[in-house]
């Protein structure tokens, strides 16, 4: 029987077909093209499996759920089918009758069949295999499997393991070939680097790629080499194309046949969603066992998209970390980063006691007393001169940005503050005042995959973003999304997207923006047409285009679409939300609305708030390092990351610092007292996802480390004044009662762009941006991953790379009269005249090296070759 019901989600009057049949005698409804083995689970019903995974595309490789069917021939006779049928492929139909395990002889010896031939080579090492404990393979064996075996010759071994890259390694005789890595790989990463190879019992899993390599015949070419010994880069070899050799992963990894390691981002989903131990990662393998692990879930602390996941740890110490299961932001999946990046927060320079400077300019060790005195006196001084300015830092949880964002207000008297570490300017300060503050959830990740359209514009998402590319890919790859994007070259990411470049060298996106119209032809004209009613979303990087976000918002304004802003730090969010920027206060309202100003002084118990609009990050630097600010209270800040860092070292250095910090950096060597805060594992917060969405989690370790609130409130009240937030649940509920402001908001930027910069004979406009993988410290005692990052290249585009005399792989140059960058050179189709470097990749620091950022006109040079009279 078929009948129709309300579509879920649908809008009023969409009908789904629902089929009804009957499992284990139980007679069950479902929307049409249900796989019964979906069915089954509604009721309750668990059919064994090992291939199936709901977000992969069916496969019926293992074989291992197989039912008794029976359906109903054109008289409406019911009919067996010949043979038993794999539940996870087999779409329920009207009048169907299964039978499974549970109920059915046949299904149950069919399956006992099915796990004795999959164990005839599996190796019976549970003991000492990493997936003992938690294997469907271990737990079916018992419940679906034979008693005893009855195979009595050698089995089948293989050298192992076998490192497809640093980071993961394969064991093959324990591969089943339900193909869920594989599947993977190709289905949601994008990244066929590993497949099935060979037939019949030599099959197993590899990493061949034939559309990227060159196979020969015989199957045993040696076509990629990482790093050798001696750390010197990859040579071109093969049939492999010389742009995948030159940015492929920086380390070191056995070859397998195909020669190709598994280059990916998300690599580490192939390990958790192995049903068996045949893919393990490195920085794990052989350290604990699941049952002797305590499991915490949590939120993921390295980008906006508030991923959940799940800390295992013992005796005090993370073991590994793992991809929580939630379909509204990461669904089942997670990177590389968030999964195997935790080792910085227990480094061996952790700090673990105050520190003060002594008399004699050293620091050294203090108790919490002497060192919130010796601090509050500090600033105490520097209010009574010429003031404090805060700088948070973007990685703060939602209770510590508030936390910040209170103290400067109510005991500095300061709106000098802005955890923006990064390049800025007034236009994106006005621009997230007016379109992103108190805001609350407007694009979701969701509607990531659901839109006609999405334009990309001064973000990188797989770089940049990580479970955004996923859910991005899942969109174009459903035939629902279309993606543009505004930048000078299609990234290897951008191809698995499918996406449409429409080409722009820095500092013209605005241009490019302006363009897109319903009345344009080509590619623009197609982009108008896609994004209406769709979403145009920007990154941090657009606040270093002048224009570029008022364009943006003209854009989006134009055509229909919605914006979202998706920065790359997980505290960017709550930074603004909870108004640690200069013009902003908490809730969305503005610094200079008299309104907003006496409504949170009214909450705040106080009876004014500073007025006047303060200065951004570089303007507090500058101030400290001219004299104009006699203190700092700098939270988790990177010099590297700012836009100047020998400004910041300066300020530094000329200023009373006060630091909070998890590690030892070049902040708490010039600070005059350093105060340990918390890691996130050591701490219960809420971040703030880029699209609003509060991310609560607990605290996963036990600790005596502080939370920065808890710090600042104590060293708010050695200066006289009680914040308030001595704790987690007073800070929320001071939070509630605040709530978000109902008044009115910044004005919209309108800053009009200037001439893009023109190069003059060899110089180039520079581009750049963070890659996921890079050399960041978040990634600090990692070495598993850091081996798996891409090699950092320069992209020039051909017309350049004739004119330097190039060709890939010759080296290249890029300087600045500050200092110099040579990398590898990568011929791109890109525009004339750029050139493109990552931001912070070993050997390739841009900021302290050229003292640069994005748009700024740079020298391009090939580079000299070495000789043998050079220095060594």
């Amino acid at each position: 029987m078929t009948t129709t019901t309300p579509a879920k989600g649908a809008t009023s009057g969409a009908l789904v077909p629902e089929v009804t049949f009957t499992i284990d005698d139980v007679e069950v409804s479902v929307p049409k093209g249900t796989l019964v083995i979906r069915a089954a689970e509604q009721i309750g019903i668990q059919i064994p499996r090992f291939c199936d995974h709901p977000l992969l595309k069916p496969a019926g490789a293992c074989r291992q759920c197989l039912v008794e069917v029976a359906t109903p021939d054109r008289e409406g006779n019911l009919r067996a089918m010949p043979k038993p049928q794999a539940s996870c492929t087999l779409e329920a139909t009207p009048g169907m009758v299964v039978k499974t395990q549970r109920t059915s002889a046949v299904a149950d010896k069919a399956q006992h069949g099915v796990m004795e031939l999959l164990l005839i080579n599996h190796p019976l090492d549970c003991p000492t295999c990493d997936k003992g404990g938690e294997c469907p393979l271990q737990n079916q064996a018992m419940s679906n499997g034979r008693g005893t075996s009855r195979f009595v010759d050698v089995k089948r071994t293989y050298p192992k393991p076998l490192a497809i890259s640093t980071a993961i390694l394969l064991d093959r005789e324990r591969c089943i070939l339900c193909q869920r890595c594989t599947r993977f790989s190709n289905e949601i990463a994008g990244d066929q680097f590993i497949d099935l190879q060979l037939r019949g019992a030599r099959q197993q899993i590899g990493t061949f790629d034939p559309a990227v390599l060159g196979f020969d015949g015989a199957g045993t070419a040696s076509l990629f080499a990482g790093a050798d010994g001696d750390g010197q880069p990859l040579t071109r070899a093969g049939g492999m194309p010389e742009r995948d050799v030159l940015s492929g992963p920086a380390g070191p990894a056995e070859t397998d046949t195909s020669g190709r390691p598994f280059a990916s981002y998300f690599s580490g989903n192939t390990v958790q969603i192995c049903p068996v131990g045949a893919l393990t990662g490195a920085s794990y393998r052989f350290r604990s066992r699941p049952f002797d692990l305590s499991s915490t879930p949590v939120i993921a602390e390295h980008d906006a998209n508030g991923s959940a996941i799940r800390v295992d740890h013992r005796r005090g110490t993370v073991m590994r970390r793992l991809a929580g299961d939630d379909p509204v932001v990461n669904e089942e999946w997670i990177t590389d980063k968030d999964r195997f990046a935790f080792t910085w927060q227990s480094a061996p320079d952790r700090l673990t006691t105050p520190l003060v400077r002594g008399e004699d300019g050293e620091l050294r060790e203090a108790s919490w007393a002497e060192a919130l005195t010796v601090a509050a006196e500090g600033l105490t001084t520097a209010l009574d001169g010429s003031g404090v300015g805060v700088l948070p830092g973007g990685r703060l949880t939602l209770e510590d940005a508030y936390a910040y964002s209170k103290l400067a207000r109510v005991a500095l008297r300061t709106n000098d503050i802005d955890h923006r570490a990064r390049p800025h300017s007034a236009e994106e300060e006005s621009f997230l005042g007016h379109a992103v503050a108190g805001h609350g959830i407007d694009v979701t990740f969701a509607d990531l995959e659901r839109a006609s359209g999405v334009l990309l514009v001064g973000y990188e998402p797989e770089d940049e973003g990580g479970v955004v590319f996923l859910r991005l890919r899942k969109g174009t790859l459903a035939g629902r999304t279309r993606v543009f994007s505004v930048a000078p070259f299609a990234s290897r990411g951008l191809e698995r997207l499918g996406a449409t470049l429409l080409s722009a060298a820095p500092g013209t996106e605005p241009e490019v923006l302006d363009a897109i119209t319903g009345r344009a032809d080509g590619d623009l004209g197609a982009a108008a047409e896609a994004l209406s009613g769709g979403l145009v979303l920007v990154g941090e990087r657009l606040a270093t285009v002048p224009g570029g976000l008022s364009a943006a918002l003209r854009l989006a304004q134009r055509i229909g679409a919605r914006l979202a802003w998706v920065p790359r730090r997980v505290g960017e969010r709550a930074g603004i939300e909870a108004g640690t920027m200069p013009a902003l206060l908490p809730g969305g309202r503005p610094v200079t609305d008299n309104a907003a100003r006496v409504d949170l002084a009214a909450a705040w118990g106080v009876e004014r708030l500073p007025a006047t609009r303060g200065r951004d990050l570089s303007g507090i630097l500058s101030a400290a390092a001219g004299g104009g600010l006699d203190a700092l209270v700098v939270g988790g800040l990177d010099p590297a990351d700012l836009p100047d860092p020998d400004l910041a070292l300066r300020a530094l250095d000329a200023a009373f610092v006060v630091s909070l910090e998890v590690r030892a950096s070049a902040v708490t060597e010039r600070a005059d007292v350093v105060l340990p805060v918390a890691p996130p594992a050591e701490k219960p917060g809420t971040y703030l996802t880029w699209e609003g969405r509060p991310r609560p989690f607990p605290q996963a370790l036990t600790s005596t480390a502080l939370a920065d609130q808890r710090v600042l409130h104590a060293l708010a009240g050695r200066l006289g004044v009680d914040l308030g937030l001595g704790t987690l649940a007073a800070t929320h509920a001071e939070l509630d009662q605040l709530g978000g402001w109902d008044g009115a908001r910044t004005p919209a930027p309108h800053a009009v762009y200037p001439e893009p910069p023109a190069p003059g004979a060899g110089q180039a406009v520079l581009a750049t941006w963070h890659l996921l993988l890079d050399a960041g410290r978040c990634q600090d005692g990692e070495a598993f991953l850091a081996g798996t990052a891409p090699r950092p290249v320069a992209r020039v585009g051909a017309e350049l790379a004739a004119r330097l005399g190039v060709t890939d792989g010759d080296q290249v140059t890029v300087s600045t009269e500050h200092g110099a960058i040579t990398l590898p050179a990568v011929v791109t189709a890109m525009p004339d005249g750029v050139v493109w470097i990552p931001v912070n990749s070993p050997g390739s620091a841009v900021r302290p090296t050229l003292r640069v950022d994005a748009g700024a006109v740079v020298q391009v040079a090939a580079a000299r070759p070495a000789t043998d009279g050079d220095d060594a």
